[in-house]
């Protein structure tokens, strides 16, 4: 089932064509086409439980979604086999193409569904009431589950809860059994056979039992959760395995490492959701359950899965709300004098604009439990704060918008950092390349950092140590830090692996993972050797260090995918990967990571420059270097005129509403070499978002920010020296313990 993202780039999925859009897909198997199909659905983690009807939709958006190649169409043609049944497969087998053989499966299993929803007892008078799995047929509930009906999806058929559901079959002896996949064609015993599950057939495989520890892995890549996660849980696999415990994977996600059959001692090809999870849980005898290290989905679960008995390995639970949660979040940094952008929390349109009024623009706007800074913006005045509260969210009570203040012209770091309890490692300290304000997923970044003051440096060390132990981290940690002037913010905390974990530990040298695990095993970090009071000045606290000069991660963007989105970032995360770049000096380290990702920066030709009036100062010595290594300076009217006021003579080129040729010309036409565009709010700039796309178009390397522009400038710098020397990497300190 492949994986879209259809909230990110909404305008790109407009239809499918034969350009690839999906970001990701999921694997489910199942002893029926519908079981699979349901599996599947869920695997890929979009929101639905399995194959459900789109009831909320208009009869005329269902129509255009059966008639065009929209990524949602499964769901519209099963919302009309709903509605019409058995008497619509010709017409609907006409009008999308479907093979009838499928719609007749999901026909009959509409019908299915159909008989569930009717045993729920109707509405009365003095209330509602609701069947449960207790009160529905085992025989029906049986075929539910054989045609991999989730528990959630069988309350919502029949107005119960899914704890409700799960607790009558549970009382039933209703669980999942699970087949081999022989990966030997059974020719001979398979040392590596993998698991599928099913219901109402014989179990396979004895169960590993209590000594074991289930790996939760991240499910379908996806923007904000791809290898990255994945990466972890193989380590952690193997790292485990040599500490001698027996270890089972479950993923859905036939692209990654994890599932490769000799990464664990068991794998599962099951979807990441409680049920499912839990239902390994019982087969194996496993209560210890890894949810740090595959992003935000095993994370969401841990709560559910220690309610129904399960002991989540690392940071206990308590200590993951008081992350996770904000107004808890917010106390711990109060506790420890620690601070925090000005924030406010609004439940209406109103309520939203008053707060922004009185933190003062420009701010932040986020609904709560974001994943992915998914729907994040920046509003730089009222105009911007109102089209986000009419176009982007539905502001309520149950979902009420985080209103903060946004800390313009700071710099952002990001740390991760390992803690036993009693002490913590800080594994790296990386600041971003792009300004202030861009997730910290899309920004490029330096480890270590470049050109930060010690004292900056310590006083965010001593932050994270003061913070994990505070909250009772037990693992790893991920914090983001803003410094503005000569304050320190705290943005962010992860109780878990972020996505730099992979990052650091190769440019440190020390697996991050591996240390993990042997904290989860008993070893402290001292036991481990990394702490040594002298790094840091701190005691209890040690150091990581960059093993290869400089590092560079550069985020990897699929825009060519979508051929008329803005590529202009945000604090709404957009990559789809990374690349690292290593050098003797940053100019070096950034270069590689740029050409990794497919841009190559330029070494000769004509640079174009369009800022805005408040980065003109900065961009000013940027663009004086570009023409010293010998670049054309070819810019808008008002920018070429301070420049030619601070001595640059550049080529005036018309924007896109005063006239031809303009700069999308000078673009197709091949002129333009690099493009330098900082732009004023999201919105209010309609010819830099087209000069943009049309960069992308052309393949010509484009900066929306001064310091990316100066990272560019000591990358083309580098590449203009064309000396190259092979180095060999550093040894480090690798091993697993």
């Amino acid at each position: 089932m492949p994986r879209f993202e259809l909230e990110k780039f909404p305008q790109g999925y407009v239809e499918l064509g034969t350009q690839m859009k999906s970001v990701g897909e999921a694997l489910a198997l199942g002893r029926s086409f519908p079981e699979a199909l349901n599996k599947a659905i869920r695997a890929a983690e979009f929101g639905f439980s399995g194959l459900e009807s789109l009831d909320d939709l208009p009869q005329s958006e269902i129509d255009r979604m059966i008639d065009t190649l929209h990524p949602r169409r499964i769901f519209a043609l099963y919302t009309e086999l709903c509605r019409r049944g058995f008497a619509a497969l010709d017409e609907l087998a006409t009008r999308s193409g479907y093979h009838p053989w499928f719609l007749y499966e999901m026909a009959a299993l509409a019908e299915l569904e159909g008989r569930i929803a009717a045993t729920a007892e109707p509405v009365t008078a003095g209330g509602s009431t609701a069947a449960s799995a207790g009160e529905i047929a085992p025989a029906l509930l049986l075929e539910a589950k054989r045609s991999g009906i989730a528990d959630k999806r069988i309350a919502a058929l029949t107005g119960s809860n899914e704890a409700a559901i799960r607790a009558g079959r549970n009382a039933a002896g209703l669980h999942a059994a699970y087949h081999f996949v022989d990966t030997c064609s059974g020719e001979f015993d398979a040392a590596t056979p993998y698991f599928y599950g099913t219901y109402g057939e014989v179990d396979e495989g004895k169960p590993v039992g209590s000594e074991g520890v289930v790996i939760l892995a991240s499910g379908p890549n996806r923007i904000g959760q791809g290898l990255e996660f994945d990466t972890c849980c193989t380590l952690c696999s193997l790292s485990y395995r040599g500490h001698g415990v027996t270890t089972v994977i479950i993923n859905s996600n036939p692209e990654t490492v994890s599932t490769d059959f000799n990464v664990s001692d068991r794998l599962y090809l099951e979807p990441l959701t409680a049920e499912d999870v839990l239902e390994v849980l019982n087969k194996e005898g496993i209560k210890r359950v890894v949810v740090q290290l595959g992003g935000q989905t095993p994370l969401n679960m841990a709560r559910e899965l220690e309610a129904a008995g399960a002991e989540v390995v690392g940071t206990p639970t308590a200590g993951i709300e008081r992350a996770e949660n904000r107004e808890l979040f917010y106390q711990v940094l109060q506790e420890l004098g620690l601070k925090l952008p000005i924030n406010r929390m609004a439940s209406t349109a109103d309520g939203v604009e008053k707060a922004a009024e009185e933190i003062g623009y420009p701010v932040l706007l986020r609904p709560s439990y974001v994943l992915g800074g998914r729907s994040m913006v920046i509003a730089f005045n009222r105009d911007e704060l109102h089209e986000f509260v009419e176009k982007r969210v539905v502001v309520s009570p149950e979902a009420p918008v985080l209103v903060d203040q946004f800390l313009e012209d700071a710099y952002e770091y990001d740390i991760d950092a390992i803690c036993d309890g009693e002490s913590v490692y800080v594994a790296g300290i990386m600041q971003h390349i792009e300004a202030a304000g861009i997730h910290s997923g899309d920004s490029a970044c330096v480890f270590p950092p470049y050109k930060s003051a010690p004292a900056t440096l310590r006083a965010m060390t001593e932050a994270t140590a003061r913070i994990a132990l505070e909250i009772g981290v037990r693992g790893l940690l991920n914090i983001q830090f803003a410094w503005k002037g000569s304050d320190l913010y705290v943005l962010e905390v992860n109780p878990r692996a972020s996505r730099t974990v992979p990052f650091i530990s190769k440019a440190s040298g020390i697996d991050l993972i591996a240390a993990a695990v042997g904290v989860w095993q008993g070893k402290t970090l001292r036991d481990q050797d990394l702490i040594n009071d002298g790094d840091t000045g701190i005691p209890g606290v040690g150091l990581g260090k960059c093993i290869t000069g400089w590092a560079v991660k550069e985020a990897m963007f699929s825009f060519d995918r979508f051929r008329d989105v803005d590529p202009l970032l945000g604090p709404e995360m957009r990559s789809t990967g990374e690349s690292i770049g290593i050098g003797a000096d940053f100019g070096e380290a950034f270069a590689k990571a740029s050409l990794a990702t497919g841009t190559k920066l330029p070494t000769e030709g004509r640079v174009f420059v369009s800022v805005h009036d408040s980065d003109k100062s900065t961009m000013l010595p940027i663009v004086r270097e570009l023409r010293d290594l010998g670049f054309e300076i070819a810019a808008t009217r008002g920018t070429a005129d301070f420049l030619f006021q601070n001595g640059i003579f550049a080529e005036v080129v018309l924007k896109v509403h005063e006239g031809r040729p303009n700069v999308v010309d000078h673009l197709q036409s091949g002129r333009i070499d690099l493009l330098i565009n900082t732009p004023l709010g999201r919105y209010t700039q309609r010819d830099d978002s087209l000069l943009r796309i049309e960069a992308l178009r052309h393949h010509v390397p484009y900066t929306t920010t001064s310091s990316a522009a100066e990272a560019a400038v000591l990358g083309i710098r580098y590449l203009k020296r064309r000396e190259y020397t092979p180095r060999r990497l550093p040894e480090g300190r690798v091993e697993r313990r």
